[in-house]
C-alpha cells in the first residue's frame, strides 16, 4: 500500500504544504498573535518533520512532546478548529482527495488534547 506521503510526491509536496499553511495562518487574526516571537523556521522544519511522520514518510518527527510545546499557549478549541480548517483549505488547494483529507484531519483531531490548553 501506498503511504499519503508517497502518494502525493513526497517531502517536496509536504514542504509546500506546510509553508502554504503557515502563510494562511499568518494572515490570521485569531491565530498570528499565537505565533509572535516564535522563530518560523525552526516551527515549519518540526512541521515538515510531522506532517512527514503521519503521512506515512521515512522521517519521524522525534521533538518535542506536543503537550509540552503548547501548555503555555493557551489555545483555545476554536483555534484549534480555525487551524483544522485552514489545513483543510491548504490540502484541498493542492489536490489532496477528499477522503485523504478526512484522514489526515482524524490524526490532527487525535492530538487535539495535546493542543488545546486553554482552561478558561
Amino acid at each position: 500500500m501506498v503511504s499519503l506521503y508517497d502518494k502525493y510526491g513526497g517531502f517536496s509536496t509536504v514542504s509546500k504544504l506546510v509553508h502554504t499553511f503557515y502563510k494562511k495562518v499568518g494572515e490570521s487574526e485569531s491565530l498570528a498573535p499565537y505565533f509572535v516571537g516564535v522563530n518560523l523556521e525552526q516551527l515549519m522544519d518540526h512541521q515538515n518533520k510531522f506532517f512527514s511522520d503521519i503521512l506515512g514518510g521515512p522521517v519521524k518527527y522525534t521533538g518535542a512532546h506536543l503537550k509540552d510545546i503548547h501548555a503555555r499557549l493557551n489555545i483555545t478549541n476554536e483555534a484549534f478548529f480555525e487551524i483544522a480548517e485552514l489545513l483543510a483549505e491548504t490540502l484541498e488547494d493542492m489536490g489532496v482527495e477528499s477522503t485523504d483529507i478526512e484522514t489526515i484531519l482524524g490524526i490532527v483531531a487525535g492530538v487535539k488534547p495535546d493542543i488545546v490548553t486553554f482552561k478558561g
